[in-house]
């Protein structure tokens, strides 16, 4: 439950079995059709060798808005949209304790394709955000697998 009194499972019904989101405490601020945004703070278990943000869990986090981003917050009985194919640039380092937060936004949608633009921001004491990375993912849209189908 967020500081709102908004229970994020409910918020996006992909996060209901998402234990990665669960685990990297995402917290979700605003979700409409092509839109998300979501923060986490940067825990000690989160950093890399230098003592800065491990790449993947920058990563982590604006894949997930993403996924928000690219499925509709209403569900579909018919279809997932996945990616097809991302990239990241890491514009700073991420500093412990700091909340990242990420903006999805969808850039262009055609039949069962669509780009997307995610922003990741930190935080700054006293100061504006800043810019941390870029992440520009594509997207396509597939039927949704069989509940009968093996997993893997």
């Amino acid at each position: 439950m967020s500081d709102t009194g908004i229970d994020a499972q409910l918020i996006h019904p992909i996060l209901r079995n998402d234990n990665a989101a669960k685990w990297l405490g995402i917290e979700v601020l605003k979700v409409s059709e092509g839109r998300a945004t979501i923060s986490m703070t940067l825990r000690p278990e989160m950093l890399n060798g230098f003592g800065i943000a491990h790449g993947g869990m920058i990563f982590a986090l604006a894949d997930t808005a993403f996924a928000m981003a690219c499925n509709s917050h209403l569900g579909s009985t018919d279809t997932i949209t996945v990616a097809s194919g991302v990239d990241i640039n890491f514009l700073k380092p991420g500093i412990p304790g700091r909340t990242l937060t990420a903006v999805a936004e969808r850039r262009q949608q055609t039949g069962r394709s669509g780009i997307y633009d995610i922003q990741v921001l930190q935080s700054v004491p006293e100061a504006d955000d800043e810019v941390l990375a870029e992440f520009r993912g594509r997207s396509r849209t597939i039927p949704k697998p069989s509940a009968a189908a093996p997993k893997l």
